[in-house]
């Protein structure tokens, strides 16, 4: 089986991208939306987290985003340490959750797949860009959010010419109709 890797910048429309591959009926694994399963289920994970962060790290039994993002913005330090203690995690779960799988190719939708480096765990990767004003409105859109706001996380994360550079396939996310048959042209290539 194949292990397809799905990345893109905020608002570049992956998600958009991954529902499109699981409507071709390619079963898709969201490591954000499992992340944030495991650090509230770990007792492993609130152990490090609150022994790195501090009790606050935990609101009752679920990890208290808004503090921890607050801790972690400006500190890589911080942001390093923490995602040592959740990637593991993840991509224990991961290889579990392929094991299941009974298709010839799973997609792994992750927004830092090259940061992390679980993009050599993959046998393509899929990169999905936009322009940045298209990205900008996208965001506006969903997160109710400042320019400023989107613009600071956008510095956060890898540039698209960076990401170019180790992807296997570009997806430009501008129209939904282009980026549709797409990926149709990308899954009967796989398949």
């Amino acid at each position: 089986m194949k292990i397809i890797g799905l990345t893109g910048g905020i608002g570049s429309g992956k998600t958009t991208v991954a529902k499109l591959f699981s409507e071709l009926g390619v079963p898709i694994y969201i490591a954000d939306i499992e992340a944030k399963k495991l650090t509230d289920s770990s007792k492993v994970i609130r152990r490090k987290l609150i022994a790195l962060l501090g009790e606050d790290a935990y609101n009752g039994q679920k990890l208290n985003r808004k503090f921890v993002a607050d801790k972690i913005f400006n500190n890589k330090t911080l942001l390093d340490s923490v995602n040592a203690v959740i990637h593991p995690k993840v991509a224990a779960h991961f290889r579990k959750w392929v094991s299941k799988q009974k298709t010839p190719y799973v997609i792994k939708e992750a927004a830092i797949l090259f940061e992390n480096d679980s993009y050599k765990n993959c046998d393509l990767v899929i990169l999905v860009t936009a322009p940045k004003a298209v990205r900008i409105a996208r965001i506006m859109d969903r997160d109710n959010t400042s320019t400023k706001e989107i613009e600071q996380r956008m510095n956060n994360q890898w540039s698209d010419e960076k990401k170019q550079k180790l992807a296997d396939i570009i997806i430009e996310n501008i129209d939904l109709k282009t980026t549709m048959k797409e990926v149709k042209k990308i899954h009967d290539s796989i398949s």
